[in-house]
């Protein structure tokens, strides 16, 4: 009888990771900078960032294949900064995936039971266990070369799960794969990240990735942890303007003031339950979060700002059109309308005045060049 996937979870809880004052230099370029980080038992954290940014050297330093020229790591109770990689007890997948061609796809599943001698019997009834999880119940025998790239990622996972890991890494895992199969692989990973507890650390620089499976992001820039948190706050709350920008699209736009009074041009901005932080001097606006206002219609909630200014430009994006609008108080926003309310004449034409209205809680204020 095959075991359900229930058979292949971990007998133990996800570990937590603790790093502290970690870092990493090559000879006068800075790869991490005292780095603290924890990660929850049972957690989805993704490291996120631009090339060079430093994600990956710190994965290779949870994983054992880098040495920081100082600091501290922890997984559970266990300081495991100088055991070497394969004594750390994580699951790693690759980039690559790292796939030996020469053995099927249950012996490269079955390689790392081997290594820890685990006895045949039970290896095999593991092994047919994560195939079932992983939705290859029948692919035990076939060679790697025979498997689509959707396929020899889930052998890969797979691998990396069978020896019931208490800490799994992930270096870029989907990004050989085409968008479709990349976007229905991130819902899937989430799933069976949920279904198996394992604490899980995945590098990518793909934004739309790190939102969809993450519980938390790292935002990582030049070796430093930018900010740490939710998709939502990352998303909705960026601290600084370079993750306003690295992650979704932004219209930043200078303005005055302190405390609880900011204008934008000769417009007072209404901020009711917002507090802006110190110093604040750029107002960043989502395309999405602006409503566009049909002329002739009526004002919006009284709390919501609106702003006035002239169409430039329309680009149709399939399931969205951007409509970018010169305001009258200078500067350009750009405002994200659904194709099916466009079809409708929600959008005016290039030329034409428009309205723009946001809450407050749909605005961010935040310090940073304007430019």
């Amino acid at each position: 009888m095959t075991p359900s996937p229930t058979d292949a979870r971990p007998q133990q809880k996800g570990l937590p990771i603790r790093v502290r004052q970690v870092s990493k230099t090559y000879g006068r370029a800075v790869a991490l900078d005292q780095v603290d980080l924890d990660v929850q038992s049972g957690e989805f954290l993704t490291l996120l960032g631009p090339s060079g940014s430093g994600k990956t050297t710190l994965l290779m330093v949870l994983a054992g294949f880098v040495r920081p020229n100082q600091g501290s790591l922890h997984f559970g109770e266990r300081d495991v900064l100088r055991l070497a990689p394969h004594k750390r007890g994580v699951g790693m997948v690759f980039q690559s995936y790292a796939l030996f061609p020469h053995l099927t796809v249950a012996e490269n599943i079955a390689f790392p039971l081997k290594l820890r001698r685990v006895p045949r019997p039970e290896a095999m009834r593991r092994v047919e266990a994560v195939l079932d999880l992983v939705q290859l119940p029948d692919f035990g025998g076939r060679g790697v070369d025979a498997l689509s790239g959707g396929q020899r990622q889930r052998v890969a996972l797979a691998r990396a799960i069978v020896f019931e890991p208490g800490i799994l890494l992930m270096d870029e895992p989907l990004s050989a794969l085409d968008k479709q199969l990349r976007e229905r692989m991130q819902i899937e990973l989430r799933a069976l990240h949920d279904r198996l507890g394992i604490t899980t650390v995945c590098v990518t620089h793909d934004q739309r990735e790190a939102l969809t499976m993450s519980n938390r992001i790292a935002v990582i820039d030049r070796g430093s942890i930018i900010q740490l948190g939710t998709p939502k706050e990352i998303y909705d709350r960026p601290s600084t303007r370079f993750v306003a920008d690295f992650i979704g699209e932004s219209t930043f736009l200078p303005v005055t003031g302190s405390g609880g009074t900011f204008r934008l041009g000769a417009q007072a901005l209404k901020l009711e339950g917002y507090t802006p932080p110190p110093g604040a001097n750029l107002l960043m606006l989502r395309p999405e979060r602006l409503a566009l206002l049909p002329e002739g219609a009526p004002g919006p909630d009284p709390r919501y700002n609106v702003i006035t200014g002239r169409v430039t430009d329309i680009v149709y994006q399939g399931e969205s059109v951007l409509v970018q609008i010169r305001l009258d108080d200078g500067g350009t926003v750009a405002a994200r309308v659904s194709s099916a309310r466009a079809a409708l004449g929600a959008v005016p034409v290039p030329g034409a005045s428009a309205r723009l209205a946001f809450a407050p809680e749909d605005m961010n204020l935040l310090c940073g060049e304007a430019g």
